[in-house]
């Protein structure tokens, strides 16, 4: 296993983390047996850095990780979750929720802690709860170590996070299909450069860059002399970049965890070569090839008057029809266009007035208010409303 430090306290941590969101299931529940198994057999093999979060696997995620590491092993690594921001009312939560997370992890403290999924807006809504008080109060009587948050909004809020607190380190969406997508490259070498240890999630897009690639992918593939695995390439660009500190890989099979474990051994930070490089940008133009939607999520079409979260609509119908068209999608799109995450205010491509405020502001020159129209007869439809219901069950969120 190879260690990278975080810049601002020097922990070495493991380039390879483990991610709690996707344990593997027995009976519509955590295989609590099967996961602890794996989840020590990583750290046993190197990993020091785990995460969680308190929504993951309906809440039960992070009593899971306080049971794996029980028995010595909370001793061997750095443990992170996350304050379930769209969640919080007022100040009071704040301190609310970290006690029951440091309940359900069975241990006093919390060593790299998130504001979960930050944006501008929920960040703003954070912030005027007192999110600052918050987190130098828990840093001083020592129930957080080093402060931190996660990421999914525009470039621009990136950065005016990254300047409002003297954090320790972000958590973004970073593989070579989202170079230029929410922080993107560009956010990764700003934040590096304040000082801010990255790390790095869905380094697979949701998985879907470690299965078999589609043919057009795969000729380019076949070109490399090396022969490496989808999961290989995706991995071994990420850990390429030295800016890049943890990549987190949501491991819930033994032979993705051996797999895993064996390519952080030998992905070493400036190896690939210029080929290698090459080959790599190929196949993610292929992987963009396969868009219905030309959209680089710059936000500038934003804000909608209709109130439509336009880029991220996009991104999901690109998601659904790149990756074979999974109702895994239609349900993330069902939930992160309710709104219910952040402020309640929904944002679904079937709201389009075809007013065309957005037309003369995207630099694609992509027909927005048509392209919506697609989006909606695919995505939203009679069933959306019982996708929304599942995931207010399995994310505790009450109806609006």
């Amino acid at each position: 296993m190879q260690y990278r430090t975080m810049p601002k306290n020097g922990d070495k941590l493991s380039i390879l983390g483990f991610g709690c969101m996707r344990l593997p299931m027995k009976d519509g529940r955590i295989d609590e047996e099967r996961a602890i198994r794996q989840i020590r057999h990583a750290i046993d093999s190197g990993v020091n850095y785990v995460d969680t979060a308190w929504p993951y696997h309906g809440g039960e995620s992070e009593r899971l990780l306080g049971k794996a590491l029980k028995d010595g092993y909370r001793d061997k690594v750095k443990l992170a979750t996350k304050l379930p921001s769209w969640m919080i009312k007022s100040r009071e939560d704040m301190d609310r929720y970290l006690a029951a997370q440091l309940e359900k992890l069975g241990t006093d403290h919390i060593d790299y802690y998130l504001l979960h999924s930050l944006n501008g807006a929920s960040w703003d809504i954070l912030d005027g709860f007192g999110a600052i008080d918050f987190l130098d109060a828990a840093k001083a009587d020592g129930r957080i170590v080093n402060p931190g948050f996660s990421f999914h909004g525009m470039r621009p809020d990136f950065m005016r996070i990254v300047d409002a607190y003297p954090w320790v380190f972000c958590q973004i969406q970073y593989n070579y299909l989202d170079r230029e997508y929410q922080a993107g490259v560009e956010g990764l070498e700003y934040a590096a450069s304040k000082g801010l240890g990255v790390i790095v999630m869905e380094p697979l897009r949701g998985g879907n860059l470690g299965v078999a690639a589609p043919p057009a992918v795969e000729a380019v593939w076949n070109e490399s002399p090396t022969r490496r695995t989808p999961a290989e390439w995706a991995f071994r660009w990420l850990w390429n970049q030295p800016e890049v500190t943890v990549v987190l890989s949501g491991m819930n099979d033994e032979a993705q965890v051996e797999e895993n474990l064996a390519i952080a051994d030998t992905a070493h930070a400036g190896t690939l070569s210029e080929q290698e490089l090459s080959l790599i940008e190929r196949a993610g133009r292929k992987y963009r090839e396969l868009m219905k939607v030309g959209c680089t999520g710059c936000g500038y079409c934003m804000p909608c008057p209709a109130g439509v979260m336009i880029p991220i609509c996009f991104e999901e119908y690109n998601r659904y029809h790149m990756f074979g068209k999974g109702e895994d999608v239609k349900f993330r799109y069902a939930l992160r266009m309710s709104g219910e995450l952040v402020d309640g205010k929904p944002g679904y491509a079937s709201q389009c007035v075809r007013c065309g405020a957005c037309l003369e502001k995207c630099p694609q020159q992509i027909r927005i208010p048509e392209r919506l129209a697609e989006v909606a007869a695919e995505m939203d439809g009679p069933q959306l409303e019982g996708r929304l219901a599942a995931a207010r069950t399995i994310f505790k969120i009450e109806a609006k």
